[in-house]
């Protein structure tokens, strides 16, 4: 008897292709679309309504003939993303919600609901891999970057268990972009040119002020301008290295307002309303309990890098237990801290209060509440928040 997958069918191109390429490999294959957000506060006018979502499933579905099924998650999902998301913001932290989608609903109730299905695999319309070797006799279950390097979604996928990966499948995986397009024309499928989603994971592209002003009150305060030739204290212990820069007002000068020192994030270069300067302004730091934000000018300000993170004890995960770190000891790796960004060559330390990650280059944006992962080649083994 043929293995049953349920494909999250989210009227994407890429879950529509999944779809038909799980059924030409030979599983019986059932769609289930997820509806997890209701609210359109702070959403972009025109960013692709879940109703239309909805609808194009609803075709694809009925035009590669499978079964087609509607699951509303919007509680778990609001409990479980959109609280974390405010409660990161409001200690001054920027979350990563496509991540904790994964984790928490993609993967956890979504799974569950199509297990209760008689489902044997989850599929979705990620662009990574998945494979098993044998490690001391026993199936253990690898993630893979996708094949696409402009596309690969490992990173989004990195706080999963080998359970849950165990029941995934990515059929996408191995093509390019363009070749899930082509696949999608030549079968007429009414998902073939429709854009990517963006934003927030099921809530869309927002204006995060708008949409973080639901929970969060505005409140004034001042923007403060650190010279390039500030002095950042010596810092010769990996611990030292990790930490978040911290600053005081008097560090620089005060060059504007903002409406809330918990709307930014460290990086960010839009929304500071601050002109007069030859290069562009990054937020360096903020202080959500003062009520400041710092910022400096030009990519290569000494304030915007730092060589190492902490990922603490109880934020890691080891997608490969077999491969899980002991306190004091160390390994190479390659590691990113955001999408996209190419890995970057590091080590990590293992610590009794978590691990830390060395970079043999600074790194732009070290961002607390993203995720670190990291990878053995082509392969996530490990990921944790960041201090």
């Amino acid at each position: 008897m043929a293995k049953k997958v349920v494909i999250g069918l989210s009227g994407g191109v890429d879950s529509s292709v999944a779809a038909y390429l799980l059924r030409q490999q030979g599983y019986e294959v059932e769609a289930m679309f997820m509806q997890n957000w209701h609210d359109a506060t702070g959403t972009l006018h025109g960013d692709c309504p879940w109703k239309d979502d909805l609808t194009v499933a609803q075709l694809v579905a009925k035009q590669l003939d499978i079964p087609f099924h509607f699951i509303d998650l919007s509680a778990p999902y609001r409990q479980k993303v959109i609280d974390y998301m405010f409660a990161e913001y409001a200690r001054g932290r920027t979350p990563n919600p496509d991540v904790l989608c994964n984790r928490e609903i993609k993967f956890d109730v979504f799974l569950k609901a199509c297990l209760a299905l008689g489902a044997d695999y989850v599929g979705t319309g990620h662009y990574c891999r998945r494979d098993a070797i044998a490690v001391a006799g026993r199936s253990v279950h690898r993630l893979l970057a996708g094949s696409d390097p402009n596309k690969d979604q490992s990173y989004f996928l990195c706080q999963l268990s080998q359970q849950q990966l165990g029941k995934a499948l990515f059929p996408i995986g191995h093509l390019l972009k363009p070749e899930v397009r082509q696949i999608a024309a030549q079968l007429g499928l009414p998902t073939a040119n429709k854009k990517d989603s963006q934003g927030i994971c099921f809530v869309g592209k927002v204006d995060l002020p708008v949409f973080l002003q639901q929970r969060l009150k505005e409140k004034k305060g001042q923007i403060v301008e650190l010279p390039k030739s500030i002095r950042l204290p010596p810092r010769s212990t990996l611990a030292e290295q990790a930490q978040p820069y911290r600053f005081s007002p008097s560090d620089g000068r005060c060059i504007g307002e903002h409406c809330g020192a918990h709307f930014y994030t460290v990086g960010q270069r839009r929304g500071l309303g601050v002109g007069g300067h030859v290069e562009p302004l990054f937020v360096v730091a903020t202080d959500v309990e003062r009520n400041v934000v710092y910022v400096g000018e030009g990519h290569g300000h000494p304030a915007l890098s730092r060589s190492a993170l902490l990922a603490p004890a109880g934020e890691v995960r080891w997608l490969r237990p077999d491969l899980a770190m002991q306190p004091g000891e160390q390994r190479r790796c390659r590691c990113r801290i955001r999408y996209r960004q190419p890995l970057q060559q590091a080590t990590l330390h293992c610590r009794s209060e978590g691990v830390y990650v060395a970079f043999a280059e600074p790194q732009r944006g070290v961002t607390s509440g993203q995720f670190a992962a990291w990878y053995d080649g082509e392969e996530l083994t490990g990921s944790g928040a960041i201090a």
